[in-house]
């Protein structure tokens, strides 16, 4: 994939940019793999605003995206690289054998023809789009589309060139680092896919203007410090004020802009060797 500037024809085209495509096999997606997808606005089911800037945008269709893998020892065959709507990453058409079709993240460096397989085994072949348990991987390899409880399906690092490391084994856990440098432990019967997730040019395009964000289903952003006293802590004051203490803090009156937010006593913690930085 590239990236595709434009000529400045108008301020918003002056330094706008977006993917080529040229990776782009298939321009329409599998019937049988693709459901409606409903918008909310933000909404929940009382109608009440609960995730601000949220609304608009293009239609959109789910893609139903194989993360779990689980048709096991079976080799499938890259049928057609995709666009993904709802994702940063693009997808990757499997077709097996029996003539079945799924969705997989697409890795950096898979190709259309090229054969993929998920497996138990440890003779299986450490190969970009293999999905195989963490006991099997070799320490230092870079994987994708983790699982954090066995049979429960990828959940972590999967966005648009994204990769984690296996930095260690020890007992049955292996010590994983994630793209925000955090090191957690994640049993080694879990699955993960070899090789980092592609279109990792995607940070490097710029919309350009408010209204290609709005293609997107993003609504304005107001600052605090523009709004009254009666919206926002921030609020209010004659001509361009501060802040002002204790601050800056949320619309809901929370510290920000570094205030640690996670709670102390989470489940989850006992699985963080060491934390992000």
């Amino acid at each position: 994939m590239g990236i595709k500037k434009f000529k400045p024809t108008s301020s918003g085209r002056r330094w706008m940019s977006g993917p080529d495509f040229s990776e782009i096999t298939k321009d329409r997606p599998e019937k049988s793999l693709i459901r409606p997808l409903k918008k909310t606005g933000g909404r929940n089911v009382y109608g009440r605003i609960t995730v601000r800037h949220h609304g608009g945008g293009h239609k959109r269709m789910m893609r139903i995206v194989d993360f779990k893998r689980d048709m096991f020892e079976v080799p499938a065959k890259v049928a057609a690289i995709e666009y993904d709507p709802n994702r940063s990453s693009r997808i990757a058409l499997l077709e097996y054998p029996d003539k079945v079709k799924r969705y997989i993240l697409a890795p950096l460096g898979l190709n259309v023809g090229d054969s993929v397989v998920s497996s138990n085994q440890k003779e299986a072949e450490i190969k970009i789009g293999n999905c195989m348990l963490l006991r099997y991987i070799p320490s230092g390899t870079a994987i994708h589309n983790i699982e954090l409880s066995k049979g429960q399906g990828g959940q972590i690092v999967r966005s648009a060139g994204s990769s984690a490391q296996i930095m260690a084994k020890e007992g049955e856990v292996a010590h994983v680092k994630l793209p925000s440098g955090e090191v957690r432990l994640v049993s080694l019967d879990c699955h993960a896919t070899i090789g980092q997730v592609g279109n990792v040019e995607h940070e490097a395009i710029v919309l350009g203007k408010a209204g290609r964000s709005r293609w997107f289903g993003t609504r304005p952003t107001v600052r605090g410090l523009a709004m009254n006293p009666v919206d926002h802590p921030h609020g209010g004051g004659e001509g361009k004020s501060g802040q002002g203490n204790p601050h800056p803090v949320s619309k809901w009156g929370k510290p920000t802009k570094g205030y640690k937010t996670r709670h102390k006593k989470r489940y989850s913690s006992k699985f963080i060797v060491k934390r992000r930085g």
